[in-house]
């Protein structure tokens, strides 16, 4: 029994991977809550197979008019050489007729498919996970979607009416050689068809890997670019616009490299392939026009040959270009599936129930939690937030503040112990109505390429602009935005960096209290902004913060004395827990910490 070699493996991976994304894209040619998809896939094909059979008889035509034009043969209906030549245009008119009708009974269906996949992938990427996203680049991502999408309409319109039709179309021409000729017609156009599909299917097969190379440079390419951009104050910051343009350039050196290998193996194929049809076409015209020299033969048979060998070329090439462009589709569609398989790390339970929140009480229970298993985050966390008071969770970068904020948004599930609020475990309710009860102020509000207004409402689907005012107003920021020239409908640029840092927080805040949930969570909300600025938006803060349960996660201190009750977190644990003036009095780890932070803070004013 033979050893399966890397590249056999490699093939069979190949195929595999084809045959997984053909079932996956089928069902959206005859799906079951559709009807309509299904009378124009059943229309389409009707047109198809009209089109094939008038393309097949149109050579005859041409026959008899040559015929009649020569003095050979038998008049076709009395129609004279005039009529079968205008016979002969409207029967051309007519394949080309309903090859139209059958794209444009088509296209709705190739077009709902694209669309339903594309929704699909873009949803099943919100479902994934935080680690994931963390873990993948964004630029990257996006080209996997935009290639895989594309591919969706191209290869359920082809698989459908391409691949079938022209076998179909081979057989009929076959069949008409033969039986208007003999079986010497049929065995050279036979033989050359074998040795014509056997040589592209081949020649395509090792292209697909030089494809999949270029895919992965064009990716790596997109990938700096996004990634440079998105860094662009960084860049510019150290100088380093040249170097950028060194790595971009060099990626785009392997991409040219990739596809000057792709353009080079395809002007092969396409020589080969021409190389293979003319010798085939140049023996079935010999062998005609012997037999027009011998007499059995006239030259309306001579011309009819000819025309049957442009029908088989045609597709013939055209298959070529589509067994090409269907390989690198699955290609490309299979990356898109890889990621459509990609597991969802946080899932609701099939009896999640939604979360019901009477005041907004949080409770960790001996929790538990690692990015990697081999390196623990949270070693027995324990801390109750009762409701409608404020805890803040303080310590040493590293000791898992920003964890705690993720677990109980539920980014990630707890790898021990519980977090509950009211009483309710995370794990059995529904993320969306946990999403719901929490609102986040973090360190960076990233906001949308959009107007500060479309910012602000994002916080709550529906909100009328009269309730966007009023949030701004309780942010503190609704003065700052009327007196912009644009007021409200001024654009905050990509990632809002047209705002400084503070205006963004107060949007960010403005949004949180749009949203109006019980729970707030301040994430580090004033850490990255200058003392001044800090005290304002502490300000709004506080009102954000009554009537609610609130956890600030904070490495300033001085942000969180006002809290009633403060955590200290260090290498997992808690180690400390009280009010500010019973921590100070202690003169244990978080004495030490407020008496480093306000000697350097003297420092600064000094």
């Amino acid at each position: 029994m033979r050893r399966l070699t890397p590249t056999d493996a490699s093939l069979s991976a190949d195929q595999a991977s084809g045959l997984r994304t053909i079932r996956r894209v089928a069902p959206y040619l005859w799906p079951e809550d559709q009807p309509w998809v299904k009378r124009r896939v059943v229309l389409a094909l009707l047109a198809l197979l009209a089109s094939k059979l008038v393309a097949v008889t149109t050579p005859i035509i041409y026959k008899y008019a040559v015929d009649a034009l020569s003095g050979e043969g038998v008049p076709m209906l009395a129609l004279g050489a005039v009529g079968l030549t205008v016979a002969y245009g409207m029967a051309r008119l007519m394949t080309n007729g309903f090859q139209q009708l059958r794209d444009a009974l088509f296209a709705a269906v190739g077009q709902r498919a694209l669309r339903a996949l594309a929704l699909e992938t873009f949803v099943h990427i919100h479902r994934l996970s935080l680690r994931y996203h963390l873990t993948r680049r964004t630029g990257g991502l996006s080209r996997v979607i935009e290639r895989g999408v594309k591919g969706v309409d191209f290869l359920l319109r082809f698989l459908l009416l391409s691949i079938g039709p022209l076998v179909l179309e081979l057989i009929m021409v076959a069949g008409m050689l033969f039986f208007l000729f003999d079986f010497s017609y049929l065995a050279v156009v036979g033989v050359t068809i074998v040795i014509y599909v056997a040589f592209t299917f081949k020649v395509t097969e090792w292209r697909v890997k030089l494809r999949r190379e270029m895919n992965t440079e064009d990716t790596e390419a997109n990938q700096k670019a996004i990634d440079s951009l998105l860094n662009f104050e960084t860049v510019k910051y150290f100088g380093a616009e040249a170097r950028e343009a060194e790595r971009y350039d060099a990626s785009m050196g392997r991409y040219q490299t990739a596809a000057l290998k792709t353009a080079y193996s395809l002007s092969m194929l396409n020589f080969g392939q021409s190389f293979l049809i003319t010798s085939g076409l140049i023996g079935v015209m010999v062998m005609a026009a012997m037999g027009v020299q011998a007499g059995t033969l006239t030259v309306g048979d001579f011309v009819m040959v000819n025309a049957y060998m442009i029908q088989i070329t045609m597709p013939l090439n055209f298959l070529g270009s589509v067994y090409r462009e269907i390989r690198q589709a699955l290609v490309d569609m299979g990356e898109m599936f890889d990621l459509l398989e990609q597991p969802v790390e946080v899932s609701d339970k099939p009896d999640a129930h939604p979360l019901k929140v009477e005041g907004g009480a949080v409770e960790f229970d001996d929790v538990r939690f690692g990015y990697d298993a081999e390196r623990p985050i949270l070693r027995g966390i324990s801390l109750t937030v009762p409701a409608g008071r404020s805890v803040a969770i303080v310590g040493p970068s590293g000791s898992g503040k920003s964890t705690i904020g993720r677990l109980l948004f539920r980014f990630y599930d707890v790898g021990g112990g519980a977090i509950r609020i009211d009483g309710q475990d995370l794990r059995d309710v529904t993320q969306a109505s946990v999403h719901d009860a929490i609102g986040v102020v973090p360190q960076d509000t990233v906001l949308f390429n959009d107007t500060i207004r479309y910012n602000i409402a994002y916080g709550r689907d529906g909100a009328t602009d009269d309730e966007v005012r009023e949030a701004a107003r309780a942010a503190q920021i609704h003065d700052f935005i009327t007196s912009l020239p644009q007021g409200y409908d001024t654009q905050v640029g990509e990632r809002g960096l047209k705002l400084s840092g503070g205006e963004k927080q107060r949007v960010g805040i403005a949004r949180t209290l749009l949203k109006d949930p019980p729970i707030l969570l301040l994430d580090e909300a004033t850490s990255a902004l200058d003392t001044q600025t800090e005290s304002e938006i502490q300000d709004a803060l506080a009102r954000a913060a009554k009537g609610r349960t609130v956890i600030m996660i904070a490495h300033r201190l001085s942000t969180v004395a006002v809290a009633d009750r403060i955590a200290v977190l260090d290498e997992g644990v808690v180690i400390e827990e009280g009010t500010h003036e019973d921590l100070l009095a202690r003169q244990g780890r978080y004495a030490g910490l407020w008496q480093r932070q306000m000697a350097g803070l003297d420092e600064a004013v000094a």
